[in-house]
Protein backbone atom coordinates (compact mmCIF):
# COMPACT_ATOMS: atom_id res chain seq x y z
CA UNK A 1 0.00 0.00 0.00
CA UNK A 2 1.00 3.88 -0.82
CA UNK A 3 1.96 5.71 1.85
CA UNK A 4 2.99 9.44 2.00
CA UNK A 5 5.07 11.59 4.29
CA UNK A 6 4.81 14.80 5.00
CA UNK A 7 8.22 16.66 6.00
CA UNK A 8 7.79 19.36 8.61
CA UNK A 9 10.87 21.24 9.49
CA UNK A 10 11.75 21.14 13.27
CA UNK A 11 12.99 24.79 13.71
CA UNK A 12 11.28 24.83 17.27
CA UNK A 13 8.81 21.94 19.37
CA UNK A 14 6.37 24.53 19.01
CA UNK A 15 6.03 25.51 15.28
CA UNK A 16 6.61 21.65 14.83
CA UNK A 17 3.86 20.19 16.62
CA UNK A 18 1.69 23.53 15.17
CA UNK A 19 2.18 21.99 11.54
CA UNK A 20 1.95 18.27 12.56
CA UNK A 21 -1.78 19.59 14.01
CA UNK A 22 -2.70 21.01 10.77
CA UNK A 23 -1.75 17.99 8.71
CA UNK A 24 -5.57 16.02 9.66
CA UNK A 25 -7.48 19.14 7.75
CA UNK A 26 -5.13 19.93 5.21
CA UNK A 27 -3.88 16.28 4.16
CA UNK A 28 -6.02 13.77 5.69
CA UNK A 29 -4.83 11.12 3.54
CA UNK A 30 -1.20 11.54 4.43
CA UNK A 31 -0.39 8.48 7.14
CA UNK A 32 3.82 9.48 8.17
CA UNK A 33 5.46 12.72 8.95
CA UNK A 34 9.71 12.64 8.01
CA UNK A 35 11.87 15.45 9.86
CA UNK A 36 15.29 16.51 8.55
CA UNK A 37 18.08 16.78 10.94
CA UNK A 38 19.27 20.62 10.51
CA UNK A 39 22.08 21.53 12.42
CA UNK A 40 20.77 25.51 12.63
CA UNK A 41 18.21 24.51 14.64
CA UNK A 42 18.76 22.87 18.81
CA UNK A 43 15.55 20.51 17.88
CA UNK A 44 16.94 17.11 17.64
CA UNK A 45 14.35 15.16 14.84
CA UNK A 46 14.22 12.07 16.85
CA UNK A 47 12.68 14.45 19.83
CA UNK A 48 10.43 16.04 17.69
CA UNK A 49 9.32 12.89 16.16
CA UNK A 50 8.67 11.38 20.07
CA UNK A 51 6.77 14.09 20.52
CA UNK A 52 4.62 13.93 17.21
CA UNK A 53 3.66 10.79 18.33
CA UNK A 54 2.60 12.07 21.83
CA UNK A 55 0.26 14.33 20.83
CA UNK A 56 -0.58 14.18 16.94
CA UNK A 57 -3.45 12.11 15.48
CA UNK A 58 -4.61 11.07 12.34
CA UNK A 59 -8.15 11.68 11.47
CA UNK A 60 -8.71 7.95 12.23
CA UNK A 61 -7.50 8.60 15.51
CA UNK A 62 -4.01 6.15 14.61
CA UNK A 63 -0.45 8.23 15.62
CA UNK A 64 1.26 9.03 12.27
CA UNK A 65 3.91 7.14 11.45
CA UNK A 66 7.73 8.96 12.15
CA UNK A 67 10.79 8.59 10.18
CA UNK A 68 13.52 11.10 11.82
CA UNK A 69 16.84 11.73 9.62
CA UNK A 70 20.19 11.13 11.07
CA UNK A 71 23.02 12.98 9.53
CA UNK A 72 26.19 10.23 9.23
CA UNK A 73 28.91 12.46 9.58
CA UNK A 74 27.21 13.77 13.48
CA UNK A 75 27.40 9.40 14.59
CA UNK A 76 30.80 8.79 16.42
CA UNK A 77 32.41 5.64 15.30
CA UNK A 78 33.69 4.97 18.92
CA UNK A 79 30.55 5.36 21.02
CA UNK A 80 26.89 3.54 20.48
CA UNK A 81 24.32 5.64 18.79
CA UNK A 82 23.32 8.60 20.61
CA UNK A 83 20.04 8.51 19.63
CA UNK A 84 19.55 4.63 20.66
CA UNK A 85 17.97 5.21 24.02
CA UNK A 86 15.46 7.99 22.51
CA UNK A 87 14.36 5.77 19.42
CA UNK A 88 13.43 2.85 22.32
CA UNK A 89 11.69 5.09 24.30
CA UNK A 90 9.63 6.93 21.67
CA UNK A 91 8.99 3.43 19.86
CA UNK A 92 10.33 5.52 17.01
CA UNK A 93 11.05 2.17 14.22
CA UNK A 94 12.28 3.85 11.07
CA UNK A 95 14.94 6.04 10.29
CA UNK A 96 16.25 7.75 7.27
CA UNK A 97 20.23 8.03 7.06
CA UNK A 98 21.69 10.73 5.25
CA UNK A 99 25.23 11.40 4.80
CA UNK A 100 25.46 15.32 5.70
CA UNK A 101 27.75 17.64 3.75
CA UNK A 102 31.04 16.92 2.87
CA UNK A 103 31.87 20.62 4.59
CA UNK A 104 30.72 19.35 8.02
CA UNK A 105 33.56 17.28 8.12
CA UNK A 106 36.44 20.10 8.59
CA UNK A 107 34.02 20.73 11.72
CA UNK A 108 35.21 19.58 15.18
CA UNK A 109 31.81 18.46 15.81
CA UNK A 110 31.86 16.23 13.45
CA UNK A 111 33.34 12.88 12.11
CA UNK A 112 34.80 11.34 8.57
CA UNK A 113 31.64 8.46 8.80
CA UNK A 114 29.45 7.80 5.85
CA UNK A 115 26.13 6.58 5.53
CA UNK A 116 27.02 3.29 4.87
CA UNK A 117 28.60 2.75 8.53
CA UNK A 118 25.93 4.36 10.01
CA UNK A 119 23.22 1.78 8.60
CA UNK A 120 25.30 -0.92 9.33
CA UNK A 121 25.46 0.62 12.97
CA UNK A 122 21.71 0.86 13.30
CA UNK A 123 21.01 -2.79 11.93
CA UNK A 124 23.58 -3.96 14.46
CA UNK A 125 22.48 -1.90 17.19
CA UNK A 126 19.09 -1.35 16.99
CA UNK A 127 17.25 -4.28 14.55
CA UNK A 128 14.12 -3.51 15.07
CA UNK A 129 14.57 -0.15 13.27
CA UNK A 130 13.78 -0.18 9.49
CA UNK A 131 16.39 1.59 7.73
CA UNK A 132 16.19 3.89 4.48
CA UNK A 133 18.98 5.49 2.77
CA UNK A 134 18.97 8.81 0.28
CA UNK A 135 18.90 8.59 -3.45
CA UNK A 136 20.72 11.40 -4.94
CA UNK A 137 19.60 11.96 -8.45
CA UNK A 138 21.84 15.16 -9.23
CA UNK A 139 25.24 15.04 -7.51
CA UNK A 140 26.61 11.99 -9.41
CA UNK A 141 26.06 9.93 -12.63
CA UNK A 142 23.28 7.34 -12.75
CA UNK A 143 25.69 4.28 -12.16
CA UNK A 144 27.40 5.71 -9.67
CA UNK A 145 24.57 6.51 -7.45
CA UNK A 146 23.54 3.27 -8.28
CA UNK A 147 26.86 1.56 -7.16
CA UNK A 148 26.38 3.80 -3.79
CA UNK A 149 22.80 2.75 -3.17
CA UNK A 150 23.67 -0.93 -3.76
CA UNK A 151 26.49 -0.69 -1.20
CA UNK A 152 23.99 1.08 1.58
CA UNK A 153 21.62 -2.09 0.59
CA UNK A 154 23.74 -4.16 1.18
CA UNK A 155 24.33 -2.62 4.63
CA UNK A 156 20.99 -3.73 5.31
CA UNK A 157 19.02 -0.26 4.24
CA UNK A 158 15.80 -1.33 3.72
CA UNK A 159 14.83 0.89 1.09
CA UNK A 160 15.50 4.63 -0.23
CA UNK A 161 14.05 8.36 0.02
CA UNK A 162 15.10 10.23 -3.13
CA UNK A 163 16.07 14.26 -3.58
CA UNK A 164 13.09 15.90 -4.84
CA UNK A 165 12.10 15.50 -8.15
CA UNK A 166 11.25 18.97 -10.41
CA UNK A 167 10.58 16.86 -13.76
CA UNK A 168 8.43 13.47 -14.29
CA UNK A 169 10.56 12.75 -17.02
CA UNK A 170 13.48 12.71 -15.22
CA UNK A 171 11.53 10.24 -12.03
CA UNK A 172 10.57 7.74 -14.64
CA UNK A 173 14.24 7.24 -15.81
CA UNK A 174 15.18 6.58 -12.12
CA UNK A 175 11.94 4.07 -11.92
CA UNK A 176 13.36 2.29 -14.93
CA UNK A 177 16.80 2.07 -12.73
CA UNK A 178 15.93 1.27 -9.29
CA UNK A 179 16.62 -2.34 -8.29
CA UNK A 180 13.53 -4.58 -8.15
CA UNK A 181 12.06 -4.67 -5.22
CA UNK A 182 13.52 -1.73 -3.42
CA UNK A 183 10.98 0.73 -1.49
CA UNK A 184 11.20 3.97 -2.78
CA UNK A 185 9.83 7.21 -1.35
CA UNK A 186 9.83 9.63 -4.40
CA UNK A 187 10.40 13.46 -3.29
CA UNK A 188 8.55 16.42 -4.62
CA UNK A 189 9.19 20.06 -3.15
CA UNK A 190 8.33 23.62 -3.39
CA UNK A 191 10.71 26.17 -5.27
CA UNK A 192 8.67 29.14 -5.34
CA UNK A 193 11.53 31.81 -5.77
CA UNK A 194 14.69 32.89 -7.36
CA UNK A 195 16.66 32.09 -5.00
CA UNK A 196 15.55 28.58 -4.31
CA UNK A 197 16.00 27.90 -7.94
CA UNK A 198 19.28 29.52 -7.62
CA UNK A 199 19.94 27.38 -4.74
CA UNK A 200 18.64 23.99 -5.78
CA UNK A 201 21.24 24.44 -8.65
CA UNK A 202 24.48 25.52 -6.91
CA UNK A 203 23.63 23.73 -3.67
CA UNK A 204 22.43 20.20 -4.93
CA UNK A 205 23.70 20.27 -8.77
CA UNK A 206 19.64 20.53 -10.33
CA UNK A 207 19.09 21.15 -13.88
CA UNK A 208 15.31 22.41 -14.03
CA UNK A 209 13.55 21.66 -17.11
CA UNK A 210 13.21 24.08 -19.64
CA UNK A 211 9.57 25.55 -18.61
CA UNK A 212 10.15 25.08 -14.94
CA UNK A 213 7.37 27.10 -13.20
CA UNK A 214 7.38 28.36 -9.78
CA UNK A 215 3.74 29.23 -9.35
CA UNK A 216 2.42 27.40 -6.30
CA UNK A 217 -0.08 25.90 -8.43
CA UNK A 218 2.39 24.31 -10.68
CA UNK A 219 4.33 23.03 -7.39
CA UNK A 220 1.05 21.40 -6.79
CA UNK A 221 0.82 19.96 -9.77
CA UNK A 222 3.50 18.30 -10.06
CA UNK A 223 2.95 17.07 -6.17
CA UNK A 224 0.01 15.47 -7.47
CA UNK A 225 1.75 13.67 -10.27
CA UNK A 226 4.13 12.43 -7.96
CA UNK A 227 1.79 10.91 -5.61
CA UNK A 228 -0.16 9.24 -9.05
CA UNK A 229 3.00 7.45 -10.06
CA UNK A 230 4.29 6.41 -7.10
CA UNK A 231 0.50 4.77 -6.63
CA UNK A 232 0.89 3.14 -9.68
CA UNK A 233 3.83 1.91 -9.16
CA UNK A 234 3.53 0.67 -5.80
CA UNK A 235 5.70 2.98 -4.21
CA UNK A 236 5.60 5.55 -1.68
CA UNK A 237 5.98 9.30 -1.88
CA UNK A 238 6.83 12.44 0.55
CA UNK A 239 5.88 16.08 0.16
CA UNK A 240 8.01 18.42 1.01
CA UNK A 241 7.20 22.23 1.87
CA UNK A 242 9.60 24.95 1.81
CA UNK A 243 9.27 28.51 2.39
CA UNK A 244 5.44 27.64 1.94
CA UNK A 245 3.26 26.26 4.89
CA UNK A 246 2.12 22.73 4.47
CA UNK A 247 -1.73 23.89 4.39
CA UNK A 248 -0.86 26.61 1.36
CA UNK A 249 1.31 23.17 -0.68
CA UNK A 250 -0.96 20.43 0.26
CA UNK A 251 -4.66 21.76 0.29
CA UNK A 252 -6.46 20.02 -2.47
CA UNK A 253 -4.15 17.18 -3.50
CA UNK A 254 -5.41 13.88 -3.22
CA UNK A 255 -4.18 9.53 -3.02
CA UNK A 256 -5.75 7.36 -5.56
CA UNK A 257 -8.25 4.94 -4.45
CA UNK A 258 -7.08 1.44 -4.06
CA UNK A 259 -7.67 -0.24 -7.19
CA UNK A 260 -11.04 -3.03 -6.21
CA UNK A 261 -10.17 -6.78 -6.70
Amino acid sequence: MTRISVELVPRSEESLLAEGATLPEVAPWADTINVPDLVKFDLRPWVGCRRLRETTRRPDGSPYGVIPHVRACDVDPAAPLPMAAEFRAAGITEVLVVSGDDADYFSQHTFPVDAVDVIRRFREELPGVRVYAALDPYRTGMSQELRQVERKLVAGAHGVFTQPFFDVDHLRSWRRVVPEGVEVWWGATTVTTLAALGYWRRRNLVAFPQGFRMELEAQREFAQRTIDLAHEWGDNAYLMPVRTSPAEYLQGLRVPEPARA
